[in-house]
């Protein structure tokens, strides 16, 4: 019994000096040893609205688009133009010849916001007189970064206003507007067209959901990003290996679109004196018309 109780008492001792070995040595470590808190997420606040592929998305490099130049424009003098008229159109992007606009994986407002927020050379305006400038950070805001709304507040029982941040959503953007001058170059005996500025449309709604117009987002001044341009592909249909840039687009005019405004003395929309959808039409048609015959009947044959 008593060499029982004898090894009982040893076997209790032993386990209570490992016991606070074992302590100590968890003690020390902790001590010495110091815990960090995980890193923060990587936040960038310059966000590209083009994403790029970090590696070679293809079989070969693609270098054609990266090493394009930019052909400048002729010069035109004013004692040389005989005759001029500027046009204000519409480009539809849900019109079958003007999908590419609508890209889902490259839409073509994607390229402008991240033409304007990288390029300095880009110039942006509010309006299409090209007469107030505007921020990267204003466009944004105007296409719905921020909102000012009330929100009823329990514990106050009052209306508070609070800014909401809203994403933006590129599918939204249906329409472009395109402002243009056609000259007839007295020295080369033909017409041309300078594009002057281009700017997305998005419709503007009621607070019950009704539509109540379009809006331009802003305005881009068109030669200050055509060289920008000229580095961005446009999807072709047909061949991939060949594809055009937004550039070439706009230059040969690959695009299908109508006249909603020509210069006049009161600054009038066609809407704004034709009421009716198919009138408006027709004198969109009319103007276009008026322009192509101008033109052939300076020749005599």
């Amino acid at each position: 019994m008593k060499n029982v109780m004898l090894l009982t008492s040893t076997l209790f001792i032993s386990f209570s000096g490992f016991a606070q070995q074992a302590s100590f040595i968890n003690e020390n470590e902790t001590s010495e040893m110091t815990i960090e808190a995980p890193p923060p997420l990587a936040t960038d606040e310059s966000a590209d609205f083009v994403k790029e592929p970090l590696i070679q998305d293809g079989i070969y490099q693609k270098q054609r688009t990266k090493d394009r130049h930019v052909l400048s424009y002729d010069d035109i003098r004013e004692a040389d133009v005989l005759w001029s008229k500027r046009l204000w159109r519409v480009i539809d992007t849900r019109e079958k010849m003007n999908l590419a606009f609508a890209y889902p994986k490259m839409p073509f407002v994607n390229i402008l916001l991240n033409i304007i927020s990288k390029d300095e050379r880009a110039k942006i305006f509010i309006d299409d007189g090209f007469t107030m400038e505007a921020t990267i950070e204003e466009i944004m805001d105007r296409l719905g970064g921020r909102e000012t709304v009330s929100v009823y507040n329990p514990v106050t029982e009052e209306f508070e206003e609070t800014v909401v941040t809203n994403s933006f959503n590129p599918d939204e953007i249906t329409k472009f507007r395109i402002k243009e001058d056609w000259v007839f170059d007295e020295e080369s005996s033909r017409m041309e067209v300078r594009i002057m500025g281009i700017a997305p449309i998005m419709d503007v709604y009621n607070d019950d959901d009704t539509k109540r117009g379009e809006q331009a987002m802003f305005w881009i001044y068109y030669p200050s990003i055509r060289k920008s341009l000229a580095g961005y592909e446009v999807f072709n249909i047909n061949n991939d290996a060949q594809r055009y840039t937004w550039e070439d687009l706009f230059e040969i005019r690959y695009f299908s679109s109508y006249v909603y405004k020509e210069s006049n003395v009161r600054d009038m929309r066609i809407k704004d004196y034709m009421a009716n959808g198919v009138d408006a039409l027709m004198e969109a048609e009319t103007i276009e018309r008026k322009l192509f015959e101008y033109e052939h009947d300076l020749w005599s044959y």
